[in-house]
């Protein structure tokens, strides 16, 4: 299945679309929470929220947060579900810098662990984890069925995916008015905030790439999941797939 968001770099085509993403959240990792907060109106932090939600009936105790970011998933799942093990993994040295300042603050750099690594390339053995999330990241991957192949390898059988990521809405009321918001205010306000020029004209470039609702159901079951869903939020500005090994 061709997945067009491989094909949106940050930057250029001239270099792998890994060492972009790498580039870029370095690049923003100082402005990364405020402009999450900024974009979303706080509503983020309510569809993480929701995710972790819909975890607990699964009880995880072995937890892997990819594209973990500056750990802001990685430190909710650990405060409601209490895993035994939490790990998130990133390509940013600089994000993944915040995400430990964070979880020394909160007192709980002990329970929860961080590191750099790539998510197409998982440093751990097969079957670790009984649960993994994704929280913004999958249309970052530069290939996207390659990731979703190591996380099923990883995963012990029975365990369940959770991968939150934004969306395009399709009601034609809420369609245009996203579209002018993520096409010219958020590049704006991105570039003056994080002086990044292009990191935040690629956002919605991605989004609008990456493969969503019954696609991305495909992607899911082509790397050998089963069980998957998706649950629209927000007018289907993000969705939460599950799935399960």
């Amino acid at each position: 299945m061709e997945v067009k968001a491989e094909k949106i770099n940050p930057y250029d085509n001239e270099r792998s679309k890994t060492q972009q993403v790498r580039e870029m959240f370095d690049s923003i990792a100082p402005a990364y929470d405020f402009m999450n907060r900024m974009m979303t109106f706080g509503i983020d932090k309510l569809w993480r929220a929701r995710a972790v939600k819909m975890l607990r009936r699964h009880s995880p105790r072995l937890i892997l947060d990819v594209a973990t970011g500056t750990g802001d998933l990685a430190l909710l799942l650990h405060r409601k579900l209490n895993p035994h093990q939490l790990t998130g993994i990133d390509l940013s040295p600089n994000m993944i810098a915040r995400a430990q300042a964070k979880a020394v603050d909160a007192g709980i750099a002990h329970k929860v662990s961080f590191m750099t690594g790539d998510c197409l390339a998982l440093p751990f053995g097969a079957e670790t984890f009984d649960c993994i999330t994704v929280a913004y990241g999958v249309r970052n991957f530069e290939h996207l069925d390659t990731g979703y192949r190591e996380m099923y390898r990883v995963l012990q059988p029975g365990a369940v995916l959770c991968v939150i990521e934004l969306s395009t809405p399709t009601s034609p009321i809420v369609k245009p008015l996203y579209n002018f918001y993520t096409r010219r205010i958020i590049p704006t306000i991105g570039r003056l905030v994080s002086h990044d020029v292009r990191a935040y004209s690629y956002l919605p470039e991605s989004i609008a790439a990456v493969p969503q609702g019954n696609a991305m159901l495909e992607l899911l079951r082509e790397a050998g999941f089963s069980q998957c869903t998706f649950t629209p939020l927000t007018f289907g500005t993000c969705t939460i797939y599950m799935a399960i090994k």
